[in-house]
């Protein structure tokens, strides 16, 4: 009879980094008007009808996961809410799902707003 061996672990796979970092709200408009970029508005429907970031999309929280496949992984993806938590895990979630250009937008859109940047309804 043969002694048993047990497999040796197989070694873990490096997860993807899904912590997203934090940006300003005037960094994100300076980055949209340089160059590429999606702003993601994260909210509620009612919340967006209420007014929101000019050219941004809508894909309410509890679609973000669906909606990753049919964002770019290639430019960045910033993530807003109303005050920054919602956006933070949507940010995560887009990470985890391989859209690695998704980043919070610190503060949501009341830093938006006192920031001095434009809303519509």
């Amino acid at each position: 009879m043969l002694p048993f061996r047990r497999p040796a672990p197989s070694a873990p796979s490096d997860p993807p980094d899904v912590d997203p970092p934090d940006v300003d709200p005037l960094d994100v408009a300076r980055a949209l008007e340089a160059g590429p970029g999606i702003l993601l508005d994260v909210r509620e429907p009612r919340e967006w009808a209420a007014g929101h970031a000019p050219d941004s999309r809508h894909v309410p929280l509890g679609a973000v996961v669906a909606a990753a496949s049919t964002l770019p992984s290639d430019i960045p993806v910033y993530v807003i809410c109303h005050s920054g938590n919602r956006s933070r895990l949507a940010a995560e979630l887009l990470r985890r799902q391989g859209v690695s250009g998704a980043v919070n937008v610190r503060g949501g859109l009341l830093a938006w707003h006192r920031a001095g940047l434009p809303l519509e309804a």
